[in-house]
């Protein structure tokens, strides 16, 4: 099947109209976008949008040769006017099979949101899953993996991890994120994202071929995320895997009796990840990364260090200087070593210290320094590392 992209936004198009924050303001020219639109084989067209003939034109195509409309979802504001010569739009009830005459058949697929997705089969037996906007399938999905998904990948990377949970979305299955928003800048961020999802995004007009061969998107088994207090690292790290199913989630913090700042965070951090994430709280990494299973999220590294100062007595003068340095030094090693040969796909959290002002206390500087060194022997193993500042991660390495 040959697909056109007639458009790749949201169904308001970027820039928004009348919006004034930055991202739409760079919206313009090439990085614009207008609401999604599929034209499939030049006979089938998924979703009618203003402008969609110019759109096609531009393209290099022609809707004369249309013969099914289908719309995914409820289109608000003044109705789309039907180009001549177009037949009139429509919506597949939910389950329902549609044979178009090119030889097309269209399954719609129930959303757990307002609209409906299709399974397209093409004459050649080609797949293809086309999702409405901030929509996922809502019940159990087809184990076999389509060869292609476009679908709102950055507004419900769950909708993602589902389709992986299941079967649908495979190694080789091609992910075109679509219904673009203005949530995430365009350019070098918007790519940074979609390929941390196992996904691309393409401008409006391009043209795909199912099968064709492509770059697929090359998603970094290992990362760090570095960060300073409340610069959004976290977050951060939690987007990089919420497209994948079954995270575990390793807090290396623990509970603490009697205080209630730190329960607010730890509470602020459960309800923002995904329900079909596990948790585990632990400092004991190295048994982890050395098992097999779905991907790790640690946070964070320097939590992790304060529990391994305190097992080899670094606070201690005496005990740092006989002992407990080397010790530390053969846990930082260790734990190196075991990022180094996992095979899961790992994203592990840090604070970055280093910047700001030097600590008073011997205690405080020798912390400031050990963080340092864990940070880089873990950089090391690492294929990407991100640093976050102001909530605009930064790639260190890639």
């Amino acid at each position: 099947m040959e697909l056109t992209l007639l458009g790749t936004g949201t169904p308001e198009g970027l820039p928004r109209p009348g919006c004034p924050c930055a991202a739409c303001a760079v919206s313009v020219g090439t990085r614009a976008r207008a609401a999604t639109a599929v034209l499939v084989d030049g006979a089938l067209l998924l979703d009618l949008t203003p402008g969609a003939v110019l759109a096609a034109a531009r393209a290099g195509h022609s809707l004369a040769g249309v013969r099914q409309v289908l719309l995914t979802h409820p289109h608000d504001g003044p109705a789309v006017e039907l180009p001549p010569g177009l037949p009139a739009a429509g919506r597949v009830p939910d389950g329902r099979e549609l044979s178009v005459i090119s030889g097309h058949r269209v399954r719609a697929v129930p959303m757990d949101a307002p609209g409906t997705g299709y399974e397209v089969t093409g004459p050649d037996g080609d797949r293809l899953l086309y999702l409405p906007p901030g929509g996922s399938p809502a019940g159990g999905s087809d184990v076999r993996p389509y060869d292609m998904v476009i679908a709102d990948v950055l507004g419900r990377p769950d909708a993602l991890a589902r389709l992986r949970a299941s079967g649908a979305v495979g190694p080789a299955t091609d992910v075109i994120a679509v219904h673009l928003d203005h949530d995430t800048p365009p350019g070098p961020e918007l790519d940074r994202r979609c390929a941390a999802a196992g996904a691309r995004a393409l401008p409006d007009g391009a043209t795909l071929i199912i099968g064709e061969y492509h770059a697929v998107p090359d998603v970094p088994r290992r990362t760090l995320v570095l960060g300073g207090a409340r610069s959004g690292k976290s977050v951060e790290a939690e987007e990089r895997l919420a497209a994948f199913p079954g995270v575990l989630y390793v807090a290396t913090g623990g509970t603490r009796e009697g205080d209630p700042d730190w329960a607010a965070r730890v509470s602020m951090h459960r309800e923002r990840r995904p329900g079909s994430w596990r948790t585990v709280e632990t400092c004991d990494l190295v048994p982890l990364l050395a098992q097999d299973g779905p991907p790790l999220l640690i946070d964070c590294l320097a939590l992790w260090l304060t529990d391994a100062m305190d097992q080899v007595g670094a606070w201690d003068e005496e005990t740092w200087a006989g002992r407990g340095q080397k010790q530390l030094r053969e846990r930082m090693a260790e734990l190196a070593a075991a990022v180094r040969a996992t095979r899961r796909t790992v994203v592990a959290v840090s604070n970055e210290v280093g910047s700001g002002v030097v600590p008073a206390t011997p205690a405080g500087r020798r912390f400031r320094d050990e963080l340092g060194r864990l940070n880089a022997v873990v950089a090391r193993e690492c294929e990407q590392v991100l640093l976050v500042v102001a909530g605009q991660a930064l790639v260190l390495k890639e």
